[in-house]
């Protein structure tokens, strides 16, 4: 049901907001959280902000017309989420990520991971039933990206919406930096504005720069052909959802892994498991030597190929990524190695039954769409995936426990 009422000529104006606040505490109303003062969805009430009963507030001129403006004037002040889940608050209590600055795979340890990991999972349960849950109601967030992004830009933004929290977004294009800012003078801007600055730059340290100048925390959206941390959060996440475990499987990494920034990123957490590599690519595309050297150092086991086809068929997971033209300064080369390795059913009937590909996306030709309708293609749910981790580390980066 609904309540309303209105007002009319005559009618007694302290009568009709008795009645208008009446029908707010009405069981039906109450029990619903609708009212006509307080218009909410059923669906997100439990974990919702609650809103107190509103008293109406009578404007004198109004008298004079007969009618009734209700203006938003609290009989009491408006109540934070009322039931915390017990595992969201713990896992807030302890946060190893609180106030840090997110610019590379290597700051992290492996129980750090599974603490993101862990509270991503409760904000997986808390989406599904509810579609929200407002840990940062009242925090912004400033979004500044210097290169094109639908993902990642768009994927931090709804985490932060889904929190409760605000964004402010900029870019390369339409901001001062056209008028020659820099990038220590912009953070310094965006940092007056917002609780946290989410930064993709085209310079590789460009991140770590940010973090020098500003007095909010940074988070590495990307950096040129640097690192891009939160995808490696997002895959490695993804790995755990759609195959159980990382331990003990095979990883083929495949295409432009000399500017795959994803890569890089993602080599290094995975360090941390008990894996097997492969990295595979046309030579003058290779993984860079100093990746390689981390990996060695840390005891991974990894080998490099050529042909796709000589490892297709023990691997558990092959994470494609497209060769970047915009990283290229010479334009033949680009149209000699870019299609190098095509992900189609030909190649996937080579494939184990029980394996996933696995893309940052874009793509490009790197993978024929009838892929998509294999169950192994797990590239899209990846994207999904990357919604709750983000929602998670913004949540750990910025938010407290109730």
């Amino acid at each position: 049901g609904a309540w309303y009422t209105t007002g009319s000529e005559g009618q007694d104006l302290s009568s009709l907001a008795q009645t208008i606040t009446k029908a707010a505490h009405h069981p039906a109303a109450i029990a619903t959280g609708v009212s006509p003062l307080n218009i909410h969805s059923p669906r997100l009430a439990p974990t919702s902000e609650f809103v107190a009963p509103m008293t109406p507030t009578i404007r004198a001129s109004d008298a004079r017309r007969g009618s009734v403006q209700i203006e938003s004037a609290p009989s009491a002040p408006a109540q934070a989420i009322k039931e915390m889940p017990s595992a969201v608050s713990r896992i807030l209590n302890n946060s190893p990520f609180s106030h840090r600055h997110i610019l590379s795979s290597k700051q992290f340890e492996r129980h750090e991971l599974h603490t993101l990991f862990s509270l991503a999972h409760e904000m997986r349960t808390q989406v599904e039933r509810n579609g929200s849950i407002d840990l940062l109601r009242g925090k912004v967030m400033c979004s500044m990206f210097y290169e094109p992004s639908t993902r990642t830009s768009c994927s931090f933004s709804a985490a932060m919406v889904r929190l409760g929290g605000t964004v402010v977004s900029a870019d390369g294009s339409s901001s001062s930096v056209v008028k020659g800012e820099s990038l220590a003078d912009t953070v310094r801007t965006l940092g007056c504005y917002g609780d946290l600055i989410v930064l993709r730059h085209p310079d590789p340290g460009s991140a770590a720069t940010a973090a020098k100048f500003s007095k909010v925390p940074i988070i590495n959206a990307g950096d040129g052909i640097g690192e891009h941390p939160t995808q490696a959060f997002l895959d490695v996440y993804t790995i755990r959802e759609e195959l159980g475990t990382v331990n003990g499987l095979t990883i083929t990494l495949v295409g432009d892994l000399k500017n795959g920034r994803t890569v890089h990123s993602l080599v290094k957490l995975l360090a941390f498991y008990h894996v097997t590599l492969n990295f595979v690519s046309p030579a003058s595309l290779g993984m860079p030597e100093e990746v390689k050297a981390e990996l060695t150092q840390a005891g991974v086991a990894f080998k490099e190929y050529a042909d796709l086809n000589e490892v297709i068929g023990e691997s558990d997971v092959v994470y494609v990524t497209r060769v970047q033209k915009e990283r290229f300064a010479d334009l033949a080369e680009y149209e000699r190695v870019k299609s190098s390795y095509v992900i189609n059913n030909k190649m996937m009937s080579k494939a184990k039954t029980q394996m996933v590909v696995m893309h940052p996306l874009p793509r490009v030709s790197e993978i024929e769409p009838e892929v998509d309708f294999d169950q192994r293609a797990a590239y899209f749910r990846q994207m999904r995936y990357g919604l709750y981790v983000r929602m998670a580390l913004l949540a750990l980066v910025l938010g407290k426990s109730f």
